[in-house]
């Protein structure tokens, strides 16, 4: 059976807590009793009791490095994004710099410091995307996506014997602000077959289920939440 987690454990560290998905965790994992450390530039609007908010630039690695002194965390998850498309013949050097500096540098930072502090038992969580397996005029926001996955998958190996989970759950389009960002205007996103966008709240429910007692057998994985987008 799975074991309890102790109430005193029960604290996450989540990027990009501001806005969209990171603040959809935030807010499930607050419900569900835990403490939340919220790592992103500006503060959410309002937060229910145990959330702490420590301001951070994810691309300055002197900055993340000051807002993770003295955090030893259960779990950490690392859902700070950014989106920005392009097509071959007109990528831009900087903004895929940007996102792989975001997505993927970012990501070894956070888990090289946390991952150390974690108790037996502690959790990962990396937010993909759906684009990881390809998407035209996407290529250089897929790459670091794709690496992400390479990332949990390597570094769930590492972690087994202190049975630290490691996991990237992707979605399709989801519906928060960064999906009206006007950087994307020119590209705009597909309606997942059911319909709909994935809502943020779903992904962030299986987030949860990932940090809880009846995640822990599953690491190293890649979970897609994409609304049927992937069957072809």
């Amino acid at each position: 059976m799975p074991s309890d987690q102790p109430p005193g454990l029960r604290h996450a560290v989540v990027t990009g807590a501001s806005s969209g998905i990171g603040a959809a965790i935030a807010a499930w994992l607050l419900r569900e009793g835990w403490r939340v450390t919220g790592l992103s530039r500006g503060a959410p609007p309002a937060m229910p009791a145990g959330y702490e908010h420590r301001a951070a630039d994810l691309l300055d690695p002197a900055a993340t490095a000051a807002a993770l002194d003295g955090l030893a965390p259960f779990a950490l998850v690392h859902a700070a994004g950014l989106m920005r498309a392009g097509a071959l013949g007109g990528l831009d050097p900087a903004a895929g710099e940007t996102l792989w500096r975001l997505h993927v540098d970012a990501a070894f930072q956070l888990a090289d410091a946390l991952a150390p502090r974690m108790p037996e038992g502690g959790r990962i969580v990396l937010l993909g995307s759906r684009a990881a397996g390809g998407a035209p005029g996407r290529s250089q926001y897929a790459a670091g996506k794709a690496a992400l996955v390479a990332m949990a998958r390597s570094w769930a190996v590492e972690l087994l014997p202190r049975r630290i989970t490691v996991n990237v759950v992707s979605p399709a389009a989801t519906d928060t602000p960064m999906l009206r960002d006007p950087a994307r205007a020119g590209m705009q996103p597909k309606l997942p077959p059911i319909g709909r966008y994935i809502a943020p709240e779903e992904v962030a429910a299986l987030v949860g289920f990932l940090l809880g007692p009846h995640g822990g057998a599953i690491t190293g994985q890649q979970i897609l939440v994409c609304g049927g987008a992937s069957l072809g």
